[in-house]
């Protein structure tokens, strides 16, 4: 298996969680949760193969990736109860989740010879579409969207991570092992301790 492989899979399977622990607060049926789950896990890097014009979209080149996506979702259907708090669990999987997904996008990016503005798109796309169109579809306010939330922030810092690494002479798996933490520490830290970026004010129009 391929750095690039593994790391897909392991987007797909936490995504897939996050995805699984939205349906069980809109207490959806075991179907719903393998289709939000399945959404979660494969939405980001769909509009990342589709933008990137690639051969064949990953998860159609091989299904296993469905597979993985389901059995997330069935582990949260007969588990999520067990949960002292669903939310905080979502997210955190979801820093997870986007602390690898990032990584992947940019990786894949870096093997269809994209230049660097697109490679630091690619790996936003990877980490947050997914999580996006989750939100949306259980009629939640999506938390990449959240009043001063550092989470796009976090996919590009990760992402500047990376290439500024392999500009500095790391190998691509040293740059997307930077690429990882530097996105799981920043997202974690804004969790943990609050971190926010300003956000913008309207002030009445003079007169």
């Amino acid at each position: 298996m391929t750095v690039l492989a593994a790391l897909d899979y392991a987007s797909v399977f936490i995504f897939a969680l996050t995805g699984a622990l939205v349906a069980s607060r809109a207490q959806l049926d075991i179907v719903g949760f393998i289709f939000v789950a399945s959404l979660t896990a494969v939405g980001g890097g769909t509009t990342r193969d589709l933008l990137l014009n690639r051969d064949e979209v990953f998860w159609i080149t091989n299904p296993t990736y469905i597979g993985v996506a389901a059995i997330a979702a069935l582990i949260v259907f007969f588990t999520a109860h067990l949960l002292e708090s669903r939310y905080r669990s979502i997210v955190w999987f979801d820093a997870l989740a986007l602390s690898v997904a990032v990584p992947a996008g940019v990786g894949v990016a870096l093997s269809s010879d994209a230049p660097w503005p697109v490679t630091l798109i690619m790996g936003i796309t990877t980490g947050c579409f997914g999580g996006l169109l989750r939100d949306v579809v259980c009629n939640e306010v999506p938390l990449v969207l959240k009043q001063g939330e550092l989470y796009v922030t976090c996919a590009f810092a990760g992402a500047v991570a990376a290439i500024v690494a392999l500009l500095a002479g790391a190998a691509v798996p040293v740059a997307l092992l930077i690429c990882a933490g530097f996105t799981f520490a920043l997202r974690g830290g804004s969790i943990a301790f609050g971190w926010r970026l300003p956000v913008y004010k309207s002030f009445p129009p003079r007169e």
